[in-house]
């Protein structure tokens, strides 16, 4: 399974989120919830870098199944983090069609 932890500071702001694990519903190269989660988080951070400028912090495992990327606070933070809620509703939206593949939590 894939686990997507997002890591809320007090004020709401998403500061960091980690995903690890695989998804395990195909084979390796055919795993569509795989390539989804990876598609939205890579897209998101590769748009945030783009859009605004702001390079995150990012930490991958070498064998893949492990990302982790943090957010510096920055002028252009709100942009940041409606960027980063936008990848939340997608990989939202692959956890209520795959359950058994994906699960995020909210930690603070």
């Amino acid at each position: 399974m894939i686990h997507v932890r997002i890591i809320k500071e007090p004020s709401g702001r998403i500061s960091v989120f980690e995903m690890d694990g695989h998804a395990d519903f195909a084979e390796h190269g055919k795993d569509l919830v795989c390539a989804g989660a990876s598609a939205v988080t890579f897209g998101a951070v590769n748009a945030i870098a783009e859009l605004t400028g702001i390079i995150p912090e990012i930490e991958q495992g070498a064998n893949g199944g492990y990302l982790r990327v943090a957010f510096p606070v920055t002028a252009r933070d709100a942009e940041v983090q409606l960027l980063v809620q936008a990848m939340i509703i997608s990989l939202q939206t692959i956890e209520l069609e795959y359950a058994k593949h994906i699960q995020l939590s909210f930690e603070k």
